[in-house]
């Protein structure tokens, strides 16, 4: 390979600092054990009884050129810094990988902007590693790295610096595969955390347009309340069109202070003209409590004249408590003697997969596997449930629609896969990639076509 910036006029001056930074390799194996997330930033790495480390080091002082940017170019695999959060769309199972990735790059003079160069040159390597496509959307990510940091190199503020990471990994062609800054890592963990201040949307980047759209409404928060549905494009926030806007930096704009208002516009129909139209609708930021569970009791009579009980449980997100909380109610609707459950999944985004594990095992008994993936070298792994003791064995109907995403998508599939469930409703959303959140090993798998 080339090496990188070898007409970088700016490393020709010896008073341009260099920094080597090294990002140290990691063994990647699966196990067969349930859970999916754990807090170390290997990839994929069950076991999780070790480290990834960066190491930033001075070179020796020395007139640098192109060919030292490139110290060592081989296999190896990267730790986040915790100067942001990175979200991939990798492959589900990659070879261990014993050697390590240095690369040098000249410093910027803006301390903020340096922490920033850091953090580009980690995504680069764990997009190089472990993205899905191996081609990288048919461009040179080794040259991409090269513009990107000519690019982020006069920049004075992160801000800008994240920016241009965004532009990076936008040319990849994946709407999943994005950089999350410390500021909006804040706001992205809100839902997973149960409260927030905004309007109750969920939304989503739909792949095959690129385009903005409603996945769901919190139940009684003001999107609700304004007859915005599910399918819903968002055109516009305040004005400002939306072209080119990823979901999370979206959702920013549509929080803020209770109190406050955002305008939104939307186009709901099939866009041919005949039946759609364009709504602008002014909406109050409210505090939004995503209570993940509702459900109640449905008494009816069989065929046959006996009285029954249906438990109906609707799951709207796997947030922190969904597991729990379904536990509990399964055990309250146990003891009033329901025979039957109707799981809810509808217009379900997704979450945190680990809870979609720890609800799986609610139904489930055993080690059952719950979805296969494919990495890009066409291998197929298992991620398999552990130990799992169900709370009750009583027939099960799972409804999902094409909101249904994410998390939903795999415990729908496992459910009905392990024969555990019946599927009624319309085919889910359908993501049919792996994420990564880098802060620590998240996945957010959804292939349920």
């Amino acid at each position: 390979m080339e090496p990188l910036c070898p007409n970088f006029d700016l490393l020709k001056s010896s008073s341009v600092p260099l920094f080597s930074h090294r990002l140290s390799s990691i063994n990647r194996g699966i196990s067969k054990r349930s859970s999916a997330s754990f807090p170390c930033v290997s990839s994929y790495n069950r076991n999780c009884n070790h480290q990834a480390s960066v190491k930033t080091e001075a070179p020796p002082q020395q007139q640098p050129n192109g060919h030292d940017l490139i110290k060592s170019l081989t296999k190896g695999f990267v730790g986040f810094a915790a100067a942001a959060t990175a979200l991939a769309s990798v492959c589900s199972d990659s070879p261990a990988f014993a050697e390590s990735l240095t690369v040098a790059f000249p410093v910027s003079r803006a301390q903020e902007v340096n922490t920033v160069q850091r953090t580009l040159v980690e995504a680069w390597g764990l997009i190089r590693e472990t993205f899905v496509d191996p081609t990288f959307n048919h461009q040179d990510w080794d040259l991409k790295l090269q513009q990107t940091m000519v690019e982020m190199f006069p920049l004075k503020s992160a801000d800008a610096a994240y920016g241009k990471i965004r532009g990076m990994l936008s040319t990849l062609g994946d709407p999943f595969t994005r950089i999350i800054s410390p500021k909006e890592y804040q706001s992205f963990r809100i839902g997973s955390d149960g409260n927030l201040q905004g309007v109750g949307l969920f939304i989503t980047v739909e792949p095959k347009t690129g385009h903005l759209v409603v996945l769901s409404c919190v139940e009684g928060s003001p999107a609700a309340r304004a007859g915005i549905h599910d399918g819903d494009e968002l055109i516009e926030i305040n004005g400002q069109r939306l072209d080119g806007v990823d979901s999370e930096a979206a959702a920013q704009r549509l929080r803020g202070q209770a109190g406050t208002s955002v305008t939104v516009k939307l186009h709901r129909g099939n866009g041919s003209g005949s039946g759609s139209s364009i709504k602008e609708v002014k909406l109050p930021r409210e505090l939004i409590r995503l209570s993940p569970i509702s459900s109640t009791v449905i008494p009816h009579r069989t065929p046959d004249g006996r009285l029954t009980k249906t438990g109906y449980v609707k799951l709207s997100t796997f947030s922190q408590t969904a597991a729990t909380e379904m536990k509990n109610t399964i055990h309250e609707m146990e003891n009033l003697g329901v025979q039957s459950y109707i799981l809810d999944l509808r217009n379900n985004p997704g979450g945190l997969v680990k809870v979609g594990l720890d609800v799986a095992k609610i139904w489930l008994d055993g080690n059952e596997t719950l979805v296969n993936t494919v990495d890009r070298d066409g291998h197929m792994s298992p991620i398999n449930m552990a130990n799992g003791h169900a709370l009750t064995h009583d027939p099960l109907v799972v409804l999902v629609n094409e909101g249904s995403a994410s998390a939903s998508e795999i415990l729908a599939g496992a459910l009905h896969d392990n024969g555990r469930a019946i599927l009624v409703g319309h085919k889910t959303f359908g993501k049919g990639k792996i994420q990564h959140q880098m802060d620590h090993i998240q996945l957010f798998p959804s292939n349920i076509k």
